[in-house]
């Protein structure tokens, strides 16, 4: 396929309409394969460069000999262009169409991407799959390294290397793959050095309606907990109705009897379509100027966004808090475990390891957790909150993740290394980017696109030092305490951070509508917590 051949149009005058307190910018609009240019000529710093990939939704209006064309972007602003002619209104609107849509990952732009600045290979060792065995073998030697999948043939989203008990063999870890969705085995997510307790992550046993056993999968966890401690909760991040009807058709869970040691809780968090319908409709609550007050303060509570925040939030402290306090193990699964489980499990470790806040451990963390854990960028952020039609895999979880993250960063502001806009970088990048980080849905697929090799990662660019400077809280004091977060209504605030689009423009900021609506918030800890941490 030639790009040229999606290019009906490629240049025409238009006007770009003014946002509030914002002057109209009028120049020569241009589309390129991965951009939309408007050049007010002169090098104006009002120019417009937006990358196509970035486009949520294009609506078209034509009237008399000229049309409007609105782009509604991924990252929440919103373009309108006025168009001089019909028919390059329609054929500029059709070729954005096109072009952001693209759904062959080798021709994005990260592949063609080549700043002066970087270059190719410079984070491809960064962050092994073996860089978190490294820093557990410093702590312990009671855990090895599985090159079990270095194929791929295991689990098609597990990385190559994973860490799992020493006494436990490849063979053991194969058997226990074909028992688990996925192939998703339980493997080391998180080592407390405090304690020596463990967190442990994997898919739902394939259990089915005629409560299947792998005595090989059984081993597994058995020997995690002889190393991990002598308590085991196995956190169901499904309801126990959810598990049931999961059952049927050949899911589960794992049977108390099987598994000596470990019980079971169930702490529902959403995923999917309910959490894509959720962000939509905040969206479109923010969006909204007719709205009263207490009509906004209605539609925030319909959304349920920040019952979202809270859930997961609330989840992680639990897991934290019986590490940490406890000495209790824990295997976090949902049915894929690669949506909400990963969120609970990055969350603990950002709250009780203070190495996960700073900037490179965080860094390392969002590699381990959620690029190398399997979460399907790809189909989870195809989308935003503008998209026509009904999301298929659409779930804004990673940016459920980072709200969680800011709560903490407010409640906490002098003990996360990176500010807020960090995460508002990490928002963007993980719908839009000119670097291959956030491509694909696995390890699998980057390994077969050659990602690592022919794109550049966010992480060089990020660890540059006028990017960390950019990026770092100037008012960070490390901290070596865990943190607890309050999860009391007025304690979680809305996200009114700004996005760092290249011009001034009209947009949307999360929760902007909001901002001095909500009481003050405290910082009471979170319930039943209180402690001097």
């Amino acid at each position: 396929m030639e790009f040229s051949e999606l290019i009906r149009t490629g240049r025409a005058e238009a006007l770009l309409l003014p946002g509030p307190g914002q002057s109209t910018v009028r120049g020569t609009l241009c589309i390129t394969s991965h951009h939309l240019l408007l050049s007010a000529g002169h090098g104006s710093p009002s120019d417009l460069w937006l990358l196509l990939h970035n486009v949520d939704a294009v609506e078209k209006r034509v009237a008399g000999n000229s049309g409007t064309i609105t782009l509604k972007c991924k990252d929440l602003q919103v373009l309108q262009l006025e168009i001089e002619g019909l028919g390059e209104t329609l054929d500029i609107a059709s070729s954005i169409e096109a072009l952001s849509s693209l759904e062959s990952v080798t021709t994005s732009y990260p592949f063609f991407f080549r700043p002066q600045s970087l270059r190719l290979g410079d984070a491809e060792d960064l962050y092994p799959p073996d860089h978190f065995y490294q820093q557990v073998a410093l702590e312990t030697d009671a855990w090895r390294l599985s090159t079990v999948n270095r194929d791929f043939q295991v689990c098609a989203s597990y990385p190559p290397a994973l860490v799992v008990p020493r006494g436990i063999g490849d063979e053991v870890l194969a058997r226990s793959a074909h028992f688990r969705q996925g192939g998703r085995f339980p493997v080391l997510s998180y080592y407390h050095s405090t304690n020596g307790t463990v967190m442990l992550r994997s898919s739902q046993p394939l259990q089915g309606a005629n409560r299947r056993r792998c005595a090989e999968d059984e081993e597994l966890l058995r020997a995690a907990l002889a190393l991990g401690g002598q308590r085991g909760l196995v956190l169901d991040t499904r309801s126990a109705q959810a598990v049931k009807q999961a059952r049927i058709t050949g899911g589960g869970t794992e049977a108390k009897a099987a598994y000596p040691g470990w019980k079971r809780l169930h702490r529902p968090l959403e995923r999917g379509r309910p959490l894509q319908d959720s962000f939509v409709r905040l969206v479109e609550a923010c969006t909204d100027p007719s709205l009263s007050m207490d009509r906004w303060l209605s539609r925030l509570d319909g959304c349920r966004w920040l019952t979202h925040v809270k859930e997961a939030l609330t989840t992680a402290c639990l897991v934290a808090q019986g590490m940490d306090r406890e000495g209790v193990c824990f295997l976090v699964h949902g049915a894929e475990g690669t949506d909400a489980t990963l969120l609970v499990t990055s969350l603990a470790q950002l709250i009780l390891d203070p190495k996960c806040r700073t900037m490179h451990g965080f860094q390392s963390l969002l590699e381990r957790e959620w690029i190398q854990a399997g979460h399907p960028f790809q189909q989870r952020c195809a989308h935003s909150a503008y998209a026509q039609g009904r999301p298929k895999h659409e779930a804004p979880t990673f940016l459920l993740f980072l709200d969680c993250v800011w709560q903490l960063s407010r409640q906490f502001p002098l003990s996360l290394e990176f500010g807020e806009g960090m995460l508002l970088a990490l928002f963007e990048h993980a719908y839009a980017s000119p670097f291959g980080t956030f491509l694909c849905n696995s390890e699998k697929e980057r390994y077969l696109c050659e990602v690592k090799t022919k794109t550049h990662s966010l992480w060089s660019s990020l660890n540059q030092s006028k990017e960390r400077q950019r990026f770092c809280n100037p008012i960070y004091s490390p901290n070596p305490l865990a943190l607890w977060p309050s999860v009391e209504p007025q304690s979680l605030q809305l996200w009114a951070g700004k996005v760092s689009f290249p011009v001034p423009l009209p947009a949307l900021s999360i929760g902007s509508a909001l901002t001095g609506f909500l009481p003050t918030p405290n910082s009471r800890p979170f319930p039943p917590m209180d402690s001097s941490t």
